[in-house]
């Protein structure tokens, strides 16, 4: 394992440094052979996948699901596959849940894994104190017996994704004695799991190094190692996939991929995925006006962004489930309509004489034009009314004031759901006591309290369905389109996408 401590790094300049740690392959003219080398779009803030804002990061799972492995596994497709479980489930009555632990699974360090792991993984998982995001979902089953391989636990309130969350964010498993042993502090250092790839080096906000789990249960990785490069930046991730100094890369602007898929030694796969571009709106200031909101929203012509911006990647949308979802609903229209925009603010008393103010934050690069979007958008407001300031942040700042209800007004930001549950999107979106919600309405919150255990899947689905026209009849957001995802990389690697979007290592290969 190669060990330099940040001030040899900076020391050494971060060309000679990363030329060097890439095993002696010049950065420039990096081949695809033993080493797959990935333009990552965000940075790592923790390597602890169960705790956190990172934790809910849906594009860093890619990272996550190379090291560690989850209750549940997910296919491509999002369909449910065996994991560290073989199998699941509830009695007849939902009273109990039970689950069968794959036996000759060992950690990174050589140590067994056992069912041990599984209790304590999920017992961490539902202290309040542990600081797991999903901690209410976890906490709603526990006293967890163990016999051999087979897991019992009773139903402390019937919760309808349980299961389905063993597959999603936070649904890790981690090392029991080598958590105690090292730490938090120690785990950060070194993290083992029992996953495709293992820990080898890492220089905060510039690269992560995995080497192949030789001994993984689901066979040897393609690749010898693996480098995630971090490169918020999406220009420059361009220009690392254009150069050869990476080998894949994602989310570039779309019109770089219709350039690059067709350059020679570069090939290309758009994919829509799960993830939905939204506009958070927080019950503050002059968001207390329903008029307000929904003049936004109707102020928004969502396909000609996707065309002119997008060029045509990306699937315009008026509720937060997406078409894969269960509880998706194409009655539910809000619609482009700037006179409507109109008259609802002049009720209000504003027009574009004298506009309502507030500031709108987004990111820049994380998704193909993001900033370019919310531009467009303001554009839009403009000519209705509304003045928009744009403040530009970091993911990492979206999570940390979305945690403590800190954002602004209006707040752009993509949201994950591959197992496509109403609960997922609409749910933790929108429900007040959600640490990701930052709309918080006793209305709300009285439609969405009841669904949470409700055991009658048809009813349940119904509900979130009502859920869904209600949010879009108040304008409590503004979803915007259900976004393609651009991967561009090597013609001699074979990329399967996934519709969760993540990237996975373990989805490249040679073609």
């Amino acid at each position: 394992m190669t060990t330099l401590n940040r001030r040899e790094a900076l020391a050494l300049g971060a060309g000679t440094f990363l030329a060097g740690i890439l095993a002696g392959r010049g950065v420039a003219s990096a081949a695809v052979g033993d080493t797959l080398t990935i333009a990552f779009n965000v940075n790592l803030p923790s390597f602890d996948p169960t705790v956190g804002p990172s934790a809910v990061n849906p594009t860093i799972q890619a990272i996550y699901q190379s090291v560690f492995d989850q209750f549940i596994g997910q296919a491509p497709d999002l369909s449910f596959k065996p994991g560290l479980l073989s199998e699941w489930g509830w009695n007849e009555d939902k009273t109990k849940v039970w689950m069968t632990v794959r036996e000759g699974v060992t950690w990174h360090d050589g140590s067994p894994f056992t069912a041990e792991d599984v209790v304590w993984s999920l017992d961490r998982a539902a202290k309040q104190e542990t600081g797991n995001p999903i901690q209410f979902i976890w906490s709603t089953a526990g006293n967890y017996q163990i016999e051999g391989n087979k897991i019992t636990g009773d139903v402390i309130r019937f919760e309808p994704t349980y299961f389905k969350w063993m597959a999603f964010l936070t649904g890790y498993v981690l090392p029991k004695a080598y958590y105690e042993k090292v730490g938090a502090e120690g785990f950060e250092k070194k993290p083992i799991g029992t996953g495709p790839y293992m820990f080898d080096a890492y220089e905060g906000n510039a690269f992560l190094r995995l080497k192949a789990n030789p001994n993984y249960f689901g066979g040897k990785p393609p690749f010898e190692t693996v480098v995630f490069k971090f490169i918020p930046d999406a220009t420059s991730r361009v220009a690392e996939i254009e150069s050869g100094s990476s080998d894949i890369t994602l989310d570039i602007p779309y019109e770089e991929f219709d350039r690059l898929k067709s350059a020679s030694g570069l090939a290309g796969v758009a994919t829509p995925i799960t993830d939905i571009g939204m506009i958070f709106i927080n019950n503050v200031d002059v968001m207390l006006d329903k008029n307000v909101r929904l003049a936004a929203h109707h102020a928004i012509d969502k396909k000609a962004i996707v065309d002119r911006l997008l060029r045509g990647y990306g699937v315009p949308i008026d509720t937060l489930e997406a078409p894969e979802y269960a509880a998706y609903d194409a009655s539910i229209v809000v619609g482009y309509d700037p006179e409507k925009a109109k008259e609802l603010l002049a009720a209000s008393g504003y027009s574009t004489d004298k506009p309502v103010k507030f500031a709108i934050q987004t990111t820049r690069g994380l998704k193909p034009k993001d900033y370019e979007m919310i531009q467009a958008i303001v554009g839009m407001w403009r000519k209705v009314g509304i003045e928009a300031e744009i403040e530009v942040y970091e993911i990492a700042k979206h999570y940390e004031l979305r945690a403590a209800d800190q954002l602004a007004p209006a707040a752009f930001y993509n949201w994950g759901n591959s197992i496509g549950d109403p609960t997922t999107s609409t749910g933790f979106a929108m429900f007040g006591p959600s640490p990701h919600s930052v709309w918080n309405t006793d209305d709300l919150d009285g439609m969405i309290g009841p669904l949470w255990g409700e055991k009658d899947e048809e009813k349940r689905i119904a509900g979130w369905k009502a859920v869904s026209k209600y949010i879009a009849e108040n304008g409590y957001v503004i979803p915007l389109l259900q976004y393609v995802q651009p991967i561009v990389y090597k013609s001699d690697l074979k990329v399967t996408p996934s519709v969760a979007g993540s990237m996975q290592p373990v989805l490249i290969g040679r073609a």
